[in-house]
């Protein structure tokens, strides 16, 4: 038996390298197809095409949105002085020197000045290469995570949605019993009617014939078989699990236009009531079936 995937989960992961660190985080939503969508900070747009592909590797359907951030240890970079911008601060100040209008500078205070002073943090190709395979690898344990979610909201609906498939077979079973398709009911009720407009009531092969004729157009054996049918597959549909959500949301419209249909045919209160109900359980089942990857 197969397992019941949602379309609505989180992952997050972490990671560390030399001085680099991240952060993975995964989120998804119900959609129709399978959209996926990621933002990395610049200069890791060579990630994008993979997360896609590690993305359809683990999922049919939903709209998933990853975000990675990456932070430096600063401290452990070299440090470096922009020493042509020095010079350039210096000879721009020797004549405000000259003149004392302002004191010389001091090579703390040139330190001070915004880029002057920074860190250098680049790393070779196979550096970059490493750090790109162990941020992947966050990434692949990110939508793992995500993946695990979303079996576990999928799990939390199958019982939801096999009560909706018990009740709509109840309330058809229940259909099949109603007394008021019985023959002999159908036959009393064209009497009963007529003798109401006809004082001297109707032959007995006018009213057989009444009878038949009403019979025929109250007859939902074919929309209860029906019924039977697209019960059957959805409990197969439950148990092969996902991917299954489309096709199921596609056999829940085919339930409701049988029950529209009993209703329609329907001249009983009480078959007419057990359709509605039937009708209130498929429009539940459809709804949950449209968290079903």
């Amino acid at each position: 038996m197969g397992e019941i995937s949602g379309m609505t989960g989180f992952g997050r992961s972490e990671g560390q390298l030399a001085d680099k660190s991240w952060v993975w985080e995964t989120r998804s939503v119900n959609g129709k197809g399978l959209d996926a969508r990621v933002r990395v900070p610049n200069g890791y747009e060579r990630l994008e095409p993979l997360f896609r592909t590690e993305a359809k590797l683990r999922f049919l359907r939903g709209n998933i949105q990853a975000s990675l951030n990456i932070s430096t240890d600063r401290s452990e970079g070299k440090v470096r002085v922009d020493q042509s911008r020095i010079r350039q601060l210096l000879e721009a100040a020797e004549p405000f020197i000259a003149d004392g209008s302002v004191e010389k500078p001091t090579f703390d205070g040139l330190l001070g000045i915004r880029g002057v002073l920074d860190v250098d943090d680049s790393v070779s190709d196979d550096q970059q290469s490493a750090l790109d395979d162990a941020i992947l690898h966050s990434l692949g344990e990110a939508l793992d995570a995500l993946y695990e979610s979303r079996l576990a909201e999928g799990r939390a609906l199958e019982p939801v949605l096999r009560g909706h498939v018990e009740e709509v077979a109840r309330l058809t079973a229940l259909a099949k019993q109603n007394d008021s398709l019985a023959l002999d009911v159908i036959r009393d009720r064209v009497s009963a009617k007529f003798a109401e407009l006809l004082p001297e009531g109707l032959p007995s092969d006018k009213l057989a014939i009444e009878a038949a004729a009403l019979a025929v157009k109250m007859d939902v054996r074919e929309e209860v078989d029906r019924l039977d049918a697209h019960i059957v597959s959805a409990r197969s549909l439950l148990d092969a699990g996902s991917p299954t959500g489309r096709k199921l949301d596609f056999l829940t419209q085919e339930f409701n236009r049988e029950a529209n249909t009993l209703c329609s045919k329907s001249a009983d209160s009480s078959l007419t009531q057990t359709g509605l109900a039937m009708k209130n359980a498929i429009d539940q089942l459809r709804e949950q079936v449209q968290n079903v990857e």
